[in-house]
């Protein structure tokens, strides 16, 4: 079982979340300071690979399971997940896949992509009935809606996705958002 409250203590704690998407990010991420990784990239051959590189290190790993090539959507890829390999938690798309998750005890993200005001009004009910541990957002440099979301929701909010420099993360922070996940080293070194 993952410690959710410790996870959401080291996300708060150090709120530029590392994203990796090759191995190469996996090397990279190794070398810093923060303690939390995103895992945007894998297989079924290789995933128990990368988390245990990522957990060896000290690290949080957690996975998108939407993103791991070989896996179903459905909820049986979790449990595949949890008994595969050593991670903390999983982000994904699918609601189904998020309750799966809780059920087994693992650090849970609904990743939600904000294209328009349905999307919002959709987010809302999601919150409410998947009951994640956070939302992430994409895109994550929109300050004035994660504010009006961050304001409405219960659940803490990441925001991912086009954060390029200091300004995107301050401006996410600002506005309400725990963190940020970002695939640019050059933003986990802010």
């Amino acid at each position: 079982m993952a410690d959710i409250a410790r996870i959401t203590e080291m996300i708060e704690f150090n709120p530029v979340i590392m994203s990796v998407k090759d191995w190469e990010g996996v090397e990279r991420c190794l070398t810093m300071d923060s303690k939390v990784v995103f895992i945007l990239f894998g297989n079924i051959c290789n995933i128990s690979e990368i988390v245990k590189k990522i957990r060896d290190a000290g690290k949080i790993a957690i996975v998108h399971i939407d993103l791991i090539a070989g896996l179903s959507s459905r909820e049986v890829a979790v449990d595949f997940m949890k008994q595969l390999t050593d991670l903390d938690g999983i982000i994904s798309t699918r609601p189904a896949l998020i309750r799966r998750a809780r059920e087994l005890g693992l650090f849970t993200i609904l990743r939600f992509f904000l294209l328009d005001s349905l999307a919002l009004q959709n987010l809302k009910k999601q919150e409410s009935v998947v009951q994640p541990d956070m939302i992430e957002i994409l895109p994550g440099v929109m300050p004035k809606v994660t504010k009006r979301l961050t304001e409405g929701l219960k659940t803490p909010v990441i925001c991912g996705g086009l954060i390029a420099d200091r300004d995107d993360v301050m401006n996410a922070i600002q506005a309400g958002a725990v963190a940020i996940s970002s695939t640019n080293a050059d933003v986990w070194e802010l």
